[in-house]
């Protein structure tokens, strides 16, 4: 026989051999699969197994060697189109450059955010600008475009009239010079008649300060003269250290009395008719005097009622809290202790009451 020829023909058994060989294993494979199924549609009632990622990852790289012809005939655990989509989304991940890192401008910290916000509102006239060198100066570097679109995104104008100042900022401008004046009623029954008092106050616009000055029921110019003087005392008088007083029109404020606190260096200024909330805060002293103390009382003398004012008056620049500025007492006359008993100092019958703590 031909060399060759035998070559041949034990090359061609030995292949047949191999080729039983895999056939077998393949056909315990597929029995070995189709057991595992079984079980598993026992216990949880699905055929199929839910797969990891690296488990889909591992199935999906050796389903691409074999090709959908030799998966359809191996009757593998997942169809071979999902075998085949999976390995398409791993290849697609790979060139997905979504989950690269980000490049560009950094975000803005919150705490550099919250300045320029703060910088802007509380600085009516400031602009982008300005505010970039206030953060300057305290160690942060910010561009211009950026504090604009903080001011931009929080509904503020990056480029503000700087001209535009509202009644509230003007009075705070003067405040160290500033004081308002007005007067209020009270009834007082004298000889079984009512007789109207009329109550004469400054007001501190900086501190909330209240000072009375005169109480009488048919003041005239000659009163108001006196009363001039006393504002303007250099010692003891409120408006000792002020520049400026507002006032309504009423005309007990004559010309004589502008004369007078004129003399002194302090310049009288008539509020526009109908306009009580341009002197607000000595109108809302009046509204607390009479809501807190007055209208809850029935005055039979003015010794009495000057007793009763006295006493509200120094509850109010003492003791009492104001949210004007900071919820806080205008002069509190000793240093509150966080320790010790708390007690209760009452005035007016315990009309007005102030709690502290005594010190230990």
């Amino acid at each position: 026989m031909n060399l060759g020829l035998l070559l041949q023909f034990w090359v061609v058994a030995i292949a047949g051999r191999i080729n039983a060989y895999q056939h077998a294993v393949i056909a315990y494979k597929d029995e070995e699969i189709r057991c595992l199924r079984e079980q598993l549609k026992k216990s949880t009632g699905k055929d199929r197994p839910r797969f990891t990622n690296q488990q889909r990852i591992r199935l999906a790289t050796k389903a691409k060697e074999l090709g959908r012809a030799t998966l359809c005939k191996i009757n593998p655990l997942v169809t071979p189109d999902t075998l085949l989509r999976w390995h398409r989304k791993l290849i697609a991940q790979k060139y997905d450059s979504s989950r690269a890192p980000k490049t560009g401008r950094p975000v803005i910290a919150e705490e550099i955010k919250e300045l320029v916000l703060q910088f802007a509102r509380q600085n009516p006239g400031w602009g982008y600008a300005r505010i970039v060198g206030e953060l300057g100066k305290l160690g942060h570097t910010v561009c211009e475009s950026t504090v604009s679109n903080v001011l931009h995104a929080n509904g503020l104008d990056p480029v503000p009239d700087r001209d535009k100042l509202s009644w509230d900022d003007f009075l705070k401008a003067h405040w160290d010079s500033l004081a308002a004046t007005d007067f209020f009623t009270v009834e007082v029954w004298h000889h079984f008649r009512l007789v109207r008092y009329l109550v004469l106050f400054v007001i501190d616009l900086k501190t909330r300060k209240v000072t009375i000055v005169g109480i009488a029921p048919e003041p005239d110019g000659q009163w108001m003269k006196q009363m001039a003087r006393n504002m303007t005392d250099c010692f003891d008088g409120p408006l000792k250290d002020k520049t400026m007083l507002i006032h309504d029109r009423d005309p007990l404020f004559t010309k004589k009395f502008r004369q007078i606190l004129k003399a002194a260096g302090v310049s009288s200024k008539k509020l526009p008719p109908r306009s009580p909330n341009l002197n607000a805060y000595a109108e809302r002293f009046v509204r607390s005097i009479k809501h807190e103390c007055l209208n809850k009382m029935i005055f039979f003398s003015e010794k009495q009622l000057r007793h009763v004012i006295n006493e509200y008056v120094e509850h109010y620049n003492i003791e009492r809290p104001h949210q004007g500025i900071g919820n806080v007492p205008i002069e509190p006359v000793e240093e509150q202790s966080v320790v010790g008993k708390i007690a209760c100092r009452q005035r007016l019958g315990g009309m007005l009451k102030h709690y502290y703590r005594k010190a230990a």
